[in-house]
């Protein structure tokens, strides 16, 4: 098994290893506590089951509400875009589950077409960003929460997107939730502290009023998106991605238009998230 970091901060890239063999995965999970994102290439002859007997490895499944699942595996989501299709789903940064109580703990893709160009997805640490800020800011945003919703991505105003008319997310009804979560959490395996806002699905900064709020979370958008921060995956068709949900964002890079790109992403139930004095 060769493990070779992305950058000199977030991500590696696997070679030399199999997901169903038992004997590999100690190594695998490793790698994924201490880089965040690992990229496991030339898994191409790997099923939907073992896709799934892999995730269940790092804990049970959450199914998600909203996107489309693979036929026969309603825990397995389709992540597609069409060569006729204009709009990618996730090209805004994001971390996946934000809205829930207990936020997933990863997501794990499988490249089963890719373009011969584009269709990248990019990562930033959440602990990077965290560490660059100045300790008074810290300090600050250490008493603050943040509330996350489903409602304004996944409810009825998102009804008339082209991934909601093309049938790759669905069930509106259902996206219902809101939470309130730390703005910085320690994260639960390695105790690091990190960011915890995102500008998909957080919405306000709690106890504060509608324009500081908004001035706050523009800012550390911004901070958050600085390169230093993150790593680049380019994909080939047969590659198992795994991002750690709790200490990164990532999103889509929507350039391969007039071609396809799919993938079969399952999602790992996490826990209730603490922030820093907990």
């Amino acid at each position: 098994m060769q493990i070779s970091p992305l950058t000199g901060g977030l991500g590696a890239e696997i070679t030399g290893v199999d997901v169903r063999d038992a004997g590999q995965f100690e190594s695998l999970q490793a790698a994924f506590a201490k880089h965040s994102v690992i990229v496991i290439r030339n898994q191409q002859d790997i099923t939907p089951e073992d896709h799934l007997a892999f995730a269940r490895k790092f804990g049970p499944i959450n199914v998600n509400r909203f996107f489309k699942p693979v036929d026969g595996h309603p825990e397995i989501a389709t992540v597609t875009k069409e060569k006729d299709q204009k709009e990618a789903v996730g090209e805004g940064w994001h971390t996946d589950h934000s809205y829930d109580t207990a936020p997933a703990l990863g997501s794990i893709l499988r490249a089963i077409e890719v373009p011969p160009y584009g269709g990248d997805t990019l990562f930033v640490s959440m602990g990077m960003a965290y560490d660059a800020l100045s300790a008074p800011m810290q300090r600050f945003l250490e008493g603050l929460s943040a509330w996350h919703s489903s409602r304004h991505v996944f409810g009825a105003s998102a009804e008339d997107s082209e991934a909601a008319r093309s049938g790759r997310l669905a069930n509106a009804t259902a996206a219902t939730q809101d939470v309130l979560h730390p703005v910085i959490i320690r994260h639960p395996l390695s105790g690091r502290k990190g960011i915890y806002v995102n500008p998909v699905f957080t919405t306000r900064i709690d106890g504060l009023a509608d324009t500081e709020s908004e001035a706050l979370l523009n800012f550390l958008y911004l901070h958050c998106q600085q390169p230093e921060f993150q790593a680049r995956v380019r994909w080939q068709a047969g590659d198992i991605s795994m991002w750690d949900n709790r200490a990164t964002w990532h999103k889509a890079i929507n350039d391969y238009h007039g071609f396809r790109r799919h993938m079969h992403r399952v999602t790992i139930e996490g826990c209730p998230l603490d922030g820093v004095s907990a």
